[in-house]
């Protein structure tokens, strides 16, 4: 892995001719901002390969159903399934239930959509995330999920006691993630969420992982970049958009095949699989099914719109492969 570019420039993608095959293919990147850093590498990388990228906002592609063909409509024109190889969602979590729909309504037109609806809703799920990948032996930190006050001090103790951490079970950039040091505030965080209708989780502080994890960037079945993320000082979450610090990673062997593996679990294509470095290897946190990686790109100096958008244009290929009629075969 090539190590990061001391002046923080953003990395290019090298222009190529496209093959004869896949000349000016339909890239739709489903977005809700074109303006937003991924996305503009992601046209960058489009056009670069010689493909024809078009920026999509979510919540304004209008889905029409009946008894004939399932439709979408854009600024007033219809999309044309004819016309796009490939759809690359980046679906915030603040539209997920409509982004959902809208992936869902390219796939019932025959468009290959790279992370499909299944996969973005699993990974979007803390619970239900956290238990496919330890069903399938991916380690992870312990976590119990409770609703009655009366069972918070078990609960505390199966994570391994205080401190522990206190999850919701939709969040994203590190919202809605805190830590508890005493009984008082686990309960008082529990009864205000409660109170507000949301569902929690308890989770182990891996204490040597305090401050600290890994982001692994998943494309198909390889690593194409990752980086160590580390808290500035006063605060437990790492997460670059909350000022943490971020460095280059060559991710060993065993890092590696578990990411890839926790990215196969949840059945993504490209995923951001977040780890913790515990004594006993790593621990898998969270799977993004819509990784940002301006921290990334910075970090490492790796091209990840290019890998981002190459796979998307080989995935394509292979799902047109096997429709037959609007239907896979």
């Amino acid at each position: 892995m090539p190590p990061p570019r001391r002046n923080g420039a953003r990395p290019r993608a090298r222009r190529r001719r496209a093959t004869a095959s896949g000349e000016g293919l339909g890239v739709a990147i489903l977005s809700r901002n074109a303006k937003l850093y991924s996305t503009r590498r992601l046209v960058e990388a489009a056009l670069a390969l010689g493909h024809s990228p078009r920026v999509l906002d979510t919540l304004r592609c209008n889905m029409v159903l009946g008894r004939d063909r399932p439709r979408i409509f854009y600024a007033g024109e219809e999309v044309l399934a004819t016309d796009l190889h490939v759809v690359i969602p980046r679906i915030g979590a603040s539209i997920t239930g409509y982004g959902l729909s809208v992936v869902n309504q390219f796939d019932m037109m025959g468009v290959p959509v790279l992370n499909n609806s299944i996969p973005i809703a699993r990974s979007r799920d803390k619970l239900r995330a956290l238990q496919l990948l330890s069903r399938f032996g991916i380690d992870i930190p312990r976590t119990v999920m409770c609703r009655y006050r009366d069972e918070v001090p078990q609960a505390v103790e199966m994570v391994g006691g205080l401190p522990c951490i206190i999850k919701l079970i939709q969040g994203t950039q590190g919202v809605g993630v805190m830590i508890a040091h005493t009984s008082a505030e686990v309960e008082g965080m529990l009864d205000t969420l409660w109170t507000l209708g949301q569902e929690i989780l308890l989770q182990e502080l891996v204490v040597e992982s305090r401050g600290k994890d890994v982001r692994a960037l998943v494309v198909g079945d390889r690593v194409v970049a990752a980086m160590r993320r580390t808290a500035r000082a006063g605060e437990f979450r790492s997460n670059i958009h909350r000022g943490g610090v971020a460095e280059a990673v060559e991710l060993d062997r065993e890092f590696a095949e578990v990411a890839v593996k926790a990215a196969r679990v949840m059945g993504l294509e490209v995923a951001g699989v977040d780890m913790l470095e515990a004594r006993t290897g790593p621990k898998i946190m969270e799977v993004n099914s819509s990784p940002g990686f301006e921290g990334l790109e910075a970090a490492t100096g790796v091209d990840i719109a290019t890998a981002y958008v190459s796979h998307a244009i080989e995935y394509g290929h292979a799902r047109h492969s096997g429709y037959a009629g609007g239907h896979l075969v």
